[in-house]
């Protein structure tokens, strides 16, 4: 089960590092379906891990200079009252809405990265 977790982290990592986060996208359905999380559960593991990612990132991204910090700023902004929202909106939504919105979130953004 270590291994596992192990693989599981170094996967969300290295998907974080290449594209700017996206870590969840690993770590939800990875807790969910290999480590059999419950969908709650899943999603604010995968926030608390991804925090210490995105902080490793940050660190050689602004190394290498490739911060815009006046949107970086905004988008903290933004992200702070989002996070504050969704956390309380995931408490009282039922599992099958959480799994159908981010079905949908995913095909729409397959159909952006391919089609537009």
């Amino acid at each position: 089960m270590v291994i596992k977790k192990i693989i599981i982290s170094l996967l969300a990592g290295i998907i974080c590092g290449l594209f700017g986060t996206g870590g969840g996208m690993i770590l939800v359905p990875a807790y969910m379906y290999i480590l059999k999380m419950e969908s709650q559960k899943a999603r604010a593991t995968s926030i608390c891990g991804m925090l210490v990612m995105v902080i490793t990132s940050s660190i050689f991204y602004y190394k290498a200079n490739y911060i815009n910090w006046n949107i970086g700023i905004l988008c903290a902004i933004g992200g702070i009252i989002g996070g504050y929202i969704g956390a309380k909106i995931l408490k009282k939504t039922p599992d099958y809405i959480l799994k159908t919105v981010f079905t949908l979130f995913l095909i729409y953004a397959i159909y952006n990265i391919f089609f537009k």
